[in-house]
């Protein structure tokens, strides 16, 4: 099962986002088989303002604890966090059913 997780940050939290990420590129090389896609969020200047990552688990307990073991997790970057079920319709220019 696919869940998206679309986690915005908190302001003026660059500095947490560019201290925890070497941490957070390690964990989603252990955690990489449970990936569909991950990337930043960024704002009108370019400049990363969330994440969202979608994760192929098998149900949604599993992604919350993909979530919470997340070094931007621990280290405080979200303000604000959603996860819901996710389907992919069209991957790689070929829309599926």
């Amino acid at each position: 099962m696919q869940f998206v997780l679309t986690a915005y940050d908190r302001p003026n939290a660059l500095s947490v986002r560019l201290e925890a990420r070497p941490a957070h590129l390690d964990y989603l090389r252990e955690i990489a088989s449970s990936l569909v896609f991950a990337g930043p969020m960024l704002d009108e200047e370019g400049k990363p303002c969330g994440s969202v990552i979608v994760y192929e688990v098998e149900d949604r307990t599993a992604a919350e604890k993909l979530v919470s073991g997340d070094p931007y997790s621990k280290a405080g970057l979200f303000e604000k966090v959603e996860l819901k079920g996710f389907r992919i319709v069209v991957k790689d220019g070929v829309v599926g059913a």
